[in-house]
């Protein structure tokens, strides 16, 4: 017959000598509670007190217990299941301290990345050349807006497109440059110009001067 209090306490005499305090881990403080048929019967087990630990690591922990404890019966596991969860736990720390490096290295890597951007300026593309010429020319133009505006307010008259011109000289090569960029191939409106037949322009008369009519026109 098995004397099973017996067991229990030559099992609980060495695992006091190996633990002399307490079998307290580092992480986790385990509690064992023997039952009348141990151990053919597994003890009840307790994790209590841990710390730095996650649900989910508890949660393995206990699994790791039960299946330990099913294949140890008809004998001492105590010593066994404190072992076996040690290692868990140890497992842990690892995962947890090699996922602070990674985050540790990472936010280092994007640390050197900024002051690389910081110390280089912005690559220009063509993207980024056109989104920022597209905000300038609608800035400017809001800028010419408010000036015309004040201008007027002010009592400033309204230049006329001669008077553009001769201020502007942007305007002495805008039909040159669109000549070029168009590759010197313009079209033209034929029927703009359909009505001119109909013009009265006495080219015999002495007074006759083509280029005044613009200047009267303005």
């Amino acid at each position: 017959m098995t004397d099973y209090a017996e067991e229990q306490r030559n099992e609980l005499e060495a695992i006091e000598s190996i633990y002399p305090d307490s079998f307290t881990d580092v992480e986790a403080t385990l509690k064992f509670t023997y039952v009348e048929r141990y151990p053919d019967e597994p003890p009840l087990w307790e994790i209590y007190a841990q710390e730095n630990l996650e649900d989910g690591d508890v949660s393995e922990v206990l699994t790791l217990l039960q299946q330990q404890a099913e294949e140890n019966l008809g004998m001492v596991m105590i010593f066994t299941l404190v072992t076996a969860v040690q290692e868990k736990l140890n497992e842990i720390v690892d995962l947890k301290k090699n996922r602070q490096e990674e985050e540790k290295r990472q936010k280092e890597l994007e640390a050197e990345e900024a002051e690389k951007v910081l110390f280089q300026g912005t690559v220009v593309t063509i993207e980024n050349f056109l989104a920022w010429k597209a905000v300038f020319e609608l800035d400017m133009m809001e800028l010419r807006r408010k000036r015309q505006k004040e201008e007027e307010q002010a009592g400033k008259p309204k230049l006329t497109g001669k008077q553009l011109f001769e201020t502007d000289h942007n305007l002495d090569t805008s039909d040159i440059q669109f000549l070029e960029d168009a590759g010197n191939n313009v079209e033209v409106d034929e029927s703009l110009f359909q009505d001119i037949e109909d013009l009265d322009l006495d080219e015999d008369d002495p007074d006759f001067d083509p280029l005044g009519m613009d200047s009267d026109e303005d």
